[in-house]
């Protein structure tokens, strides 16, 4: 045995020595000081990976994950919290030129706050109440309205089910028998309704309208209550008076933008239900009533729109052609009004590109349900607004915002 080979072997040895007292000894050469490369190359520099992992921005951008986990966490497990307090902000947005308007005739603000909460209750009680009868009659109809157009379904896909059938038979996907179907299984259905699924319990549901009643009313009647605190608070006269103008600056937007979709909304409601009506549809008030609720979600909502008034065109009318041109004046109506009413009313400083749309109504969807889906295109506006009006979040409200084809050409030029 050479020199080299017994040092080996006594290092071997004192190292199974040293560890010999307990299975749970790491076994750690004090000696060692770490590999070095085969061709003189330097060994890690362990004291400056540490110096990195300890700067500020490390510790920054870990405590910034951290904070991004927290608030998603937050906003999902205290849903039932937030959704109220964010229907009661927007409807602050929304009113809050009414009650600007009812103060220019010196009418104190509390008394305005009660007034203009009063008419919402009122407008929206009484719609509810005057489409209560035809949704009711439609609710109780339904079974038989669904399978209607559960037939004229089939009629319309038989010729396509029948290609396909004789594909999987010449397949011989279908067992043994050219002729022999598999048994069909009956599934019931024991999970909650869908009424049951979009609104929760009709407690929830009361305690949700009545904290939105009871919070826009405080927000209404408090006016520039929080903005005076804020600004109190801050230290410079330059602070106050850019938290001032951001301020006045993103509410005007904000009012401007909601108070334009929500009219936006109810025209095209009026206008389809005046179609509907030019074609015979029955309760055309309440088909027109759900296309305004349905447009505040974007792309679903014309899906769905789509979709329910293709089946109620079918279990209404006789003829498909007649049926199909239910949802095809929705399809018409829609597309007037998306490429040319809302592009010529918000211009391109209040829109949203479609992938910053789709980002926030499947985030807001993932995180709050349906109530996130009603309220994901308000607030992706209202963080566009408010980002426009801060400067260093102006790249994101750049983002955000819809592409400007007079600005891309005077790019390419240059």
């Amino acid at each position: 045995m050479t020199q080299d080979e017994s040092g080996v072997v006594a290092d071997i040895a004192a190292r199974a020595a040293r560890s010999a007292g307990s299975v749970l000894t790491p076994n750690v050469d004090s000696a060692d000081r770490g590999y070095v490369g085969e061709h003189g190359e330097p060994a890690p520099d362990l004291s400056r990976t540490e110096a990195a992992v300890e700067t500020l921005g490390a510790r920054s951008a870990s405590v910034m994950v951290l904070a991004v986990l927290a608030v998603l966490y937050t906003l999902y497990f205290a849903r039932d919290f937030f959704i109220p307090i964010v229907f009661a902000i927007l409807l602050n947005f929304l009113l809050s030129p009414v009650l600007r308007a009812l103060a220019r005739v010196k009418i104190p603000t509390p008394a305005g706050a009660a007034i203009v909460v009063a008419v919402l209750l009122g407008a929206v009680g009484g719609g509810v109440y005057a489409l209560a009868g035809p949704a009711q009659q439609f609710a109780a109809t339904a079974p038989e309205t669904l399978a209607n157009a559960n037939k004229k379904l089939r009629k319309l896909i038989r010729p396509v089910q029948n290609a396909t059938n004789q594909v999987e038979r010449a397949a011989g996907t279908l067992g043994d028998s050219a002729g022999q179907r598999p048994p069909r299984q009956v599934v019931v259905n024991t999970g909650p309704t869908i009424s049951s699924r979009i609104f929760g319990t009709t407690q929830k549901l009361v305690a949700a309208i009545l904290e939105i009643v009871i919070l826009l009313y405080f927000l209404l009647a408090g006016g520039d209550l929080f903005l005076q605190k804020f600004i109190k608070v801050l230290p410079h006269s330059g602070d106050k008076r850019k938290a001032v103008e951001i301020a006045r600056a993103t509410e005007a937007a904000v009012s401007a933008y909601l108070s334009t979709a929500f009219i936006v909304n109810l025209v095209e409601g009026a206008v389809l239900a005046l179609v509907l009506w030019l074609l015979k549809m029955p309760s055309p008030a309440l088909w027109g009533a759900l296309i305004a609720c349905l447009e505040f979600i974007p792309y679903l909502g014309a899906l769905a729109a789509v979709i329910i008034l293709g089946l109620a065109g079918l279990t209404t009318f006789d003829t498909v052609g007649h049926a199909l041109l239910v949802p095809a004046s929705f399809l018409a109506v829609n597309l007037v009004q998306a490429n040319l009413v809302t592009p010529m009313l918000l211009g391109h400083r209040l829109t949203l590109n479609p992938v910053a749309i789709f980002v926030g109504l499947t985030f807001f969807f993932w995180i709050w349900g349906v109530p996130g889906a009603f309220v994901a295109v308000p607030l992706m506006a209202t963080l566009k607004i408010f980002c426009d009006n801060i400067a260093s979040l102006a790249a994101l409200g750049e983002f955000l915002g819809e592409r400007d084809d007079d600005e891309r050409r005077v790019l390419i030029r240059r």
